[in-house]
């Protein structure tokens, strides 16, 4: 399996939309566009929940939009897709379960729950991103909502988009598991840590690794990517191999980190003394893939404690 098939696994990572992005200047093409009786459009209620009913997102039509700011995300073959920026109404869906982002994610059709991420994750630029960086004027949004121009200095602000590695690390029948004071009671998830400026995706994995517990990794590898708009991180999973077990919490971010074998995995898992991360993240895919590659389990039948 390709890395590209291996990322089509991970949730909020399928898209089915054509973001058509050399078209989002084109001001009069943008406007037919929300004119077109085929145009949808994803609104979120007051606290950034979108509605869904039976696994699917529930969009406006053009009508119902009215002429409220928004978004253009993109094509499903002719039909036009937009995000409002303001909030939407219960009322407008009164059959939907309106629900949040680590909600919706899991229940959601893998292109919906991609789309769901692309909506969110642009919003949440935009509401972060009201006045210039250099000069401190209000900015105004421009190419369909993708960039933002400042009045004043006329320079250009892009949506942030914060890289992040996450890394399985193995040494011959373990994997490295660590966890934070604030997660759930026996909770272990892979490590992971934000790229620095001027560093390749391996260094980070390397120092992330070190950072946190002391570890040596010698070799990485890159596995699939998860976009994670919590607010705008792109999460770049890695296996690695570490050069022994030796662990020393150095930076104070974990509460513990331990050597796991994939049948402690198990039985942890089945007893009730493990918890591993939601499978809504690539942590999950993670841990399912080493455990299938070095014992033949699949993680999703085993029990899981949420």
């Amino acid at each position: 399996m390709t890395s590209a098939e291996t990322s089509r696994r991970n949730i909020f990572a399928v898209s089915a939309l054509d973001r058509a992005a050399e078209r989002r200047d084109d001001e009069a093409w943008i406007a037919a566009q929300r004119a077109s009786p085929a145009a949808r459009f994803l609104g979120f209620d007051g606290e950034a929940r979108a509605p869904v009913r039976s696994g699917r997102l529930r969009l406006l039509d053009a009508a119902a939009a009215g002429d409220a700011p928004a978004n253009f995300l993109g094509l499903y073959g002719d039909a036009p897709v937009f995000g409002l920026r303001e909030p939407v109404a219960h009322d407008a869906f009164a059959d939907a379960e309106w629900l949040g982002l680590r909600a919706a994610g899991p229940v959601l059709a893998p292109d919906d729950a991609g789309l769901l991420a692309y909506a969110r994750g642009l919003l949440n630029w935009q509401d972060a991103t009201r006045h210039c960086a250099y000069c401190g004027a209000p900015l105004v949004l421009v190419s369909a909502g993708h960039r933002a121009s400042c009045g004043s200095c006329g320079r250009l602000h892009f949506p942030r988009t914060d890289p992040a590695v996450i890394v399985i690390v193995e040494h011959h029948d373990a994997c490295l598991l660590g966890r934070q004071t604030a997660w759930r009671e026996r909770q272990y998830s892979t490590l992971a840590g934000f790229v620095e400026p001027g560093e390749s995706l391996e260094e980070a994995v390397r120092r992330e690794v070190r950072e946190e517990t002391g570890v040596e990794v010698i070799d990485c590898d890159y596995r699939s990517s998860q976009p994670w708009p919590f607010p705008a991180s792109l999460m770049l999973g890695f296996t690695a191999t570490a050069a022994n077990r030796d662990i020393r919490l150095a930076d104070g971010e974990l509460e513990d980190a331990r050597w796991f074998t994939a049948s402690g995995i198990v039985t942890g898992l089945r007893d009730g003394s493990l918890r591993l991360s939601s499978p809504l993240s690539i942590s999950y895919r993670l841990i399912g893939h080493w455990l299938r590659l070095r014992a033949g389990i699949d993680l999703d039948t085993l029990p899981r404690a949420d």
